[in-house]
């Protein structure tokens, strides 16, 4: 026969919540009035952090929630919000028991939705796992390949495409680097990776390239310092042409440039 089960007190309760954004950062919090130990994390005092009330269902409906908080702790700025930092952030907040320092329910777990500002505090919307069913479970035709350069279905290898270069100037949404493009275009529709300076951690679009300039789908949210450190990821355009002619990978193309469009019921002879 089991022992009977542990009794918990509710004054010992405290909210946590461990942050772990995409560039590897982790950070932990707690409502709680000091900072605590959770899974050798220190959970830092955020007295302002709240969590709206967490509901769950049987169903198959999303379950969402917010958290609430003040930009009151140096680990979350309003600056690193608007700049993207946390975009994509994968949140866990659970209860613990303060007095052991231990785990007692997990209350939700997603990643950071959209994030709103005022009033010198801000709103994040954590997605739950059921979110993902809303996705759509077949692809539509389209003429442009739908998988990613380099993932498993394109199957192109990156680490030959993959570049680091420092930035001589930059110019609003123009950078000119100290590397020219082995080819024509090649950082086109790719991604930029600041690994220097105000911006290190932030990845951003590129939307054209030429010669030693890069050409940016933003502006850098930061001052950008001469001689920082990026990483540039080559870009594809997704047609057929590119992927035969630059890559040599027609045969894992993900798109049909054949099909024809609802243009054909358009059509007439000798239109």
């Amino acid at each position: 026969m089991s022992g009977a089960p542990e009794t918990i007190a509710l004054g010992t309760i405290a909210l946590c919540w461990r942050i772990e954004r995409r560039d590897g950062v982790a950070i932990g919090l707690t409502a709680h009035d000091r900072d605590l130990v959770i899974d050798g994390l220190i959970h830092r005092a955020a007295p302002g952090m709240t969590p709206s009330a967490v509901v769950r269902s049987a169903g198959l409906d999303a379950d969402t929630m917010d958290v609430a908080g003040a930009l009151t702790s140096g680990a979350i700025r309003e600056a690193d919000l608007i700049a993207g930092r946390w975009d994509g952030a994968r949140v866990r907040v659970f209860a613990v028991d303060w007095a052991k320092g231990t785990r007692v329910a997990a209350l939700g777990e997603g990643p950071i939705g959209g994030v709103e500002l005022a009033q010198g505090g801000f709103t994040a919307e954590l997605a739950g796992a059921a979110a993902a069913l809303a996705r759509p479970v077949a692809e539509e035709t389209s003429a442009e390949c739908r998988a990613t350069l380099g993932d498993a279905r394109c199957r192109v290898a990156l680490a030959r495409r993959r570049r680091f270069v420092r930035v001589v100037a930059a110019a609003g949404r123009v950078l000119t680097l100290d590397r020219a493009e082995p080819v024509a275009g090649a950082y086109a529709e790719g991604r930029a990776r600041w690994f220097g300076g105000a911006n290190a951690g932030i990845e951003q679009v590129v939307a054209g390239s030429g010669g030693d300039t890069v050409t940016l789908a933003q502006a850098p949210p930061f001052a950008v310092a001469a001689g920082a450190l990026i990483e540039l990821v080559e870009g594809c355009d997704k047609s057929l042409a590119t992927c035969a002619g630059r890559f040599g990978n027609a045969a894992n193309f993900r798109g049909e440039p054949h099909l024809p469009g609802i243009d054909l019921l358009t059509r007439y002879p000798g239109g």
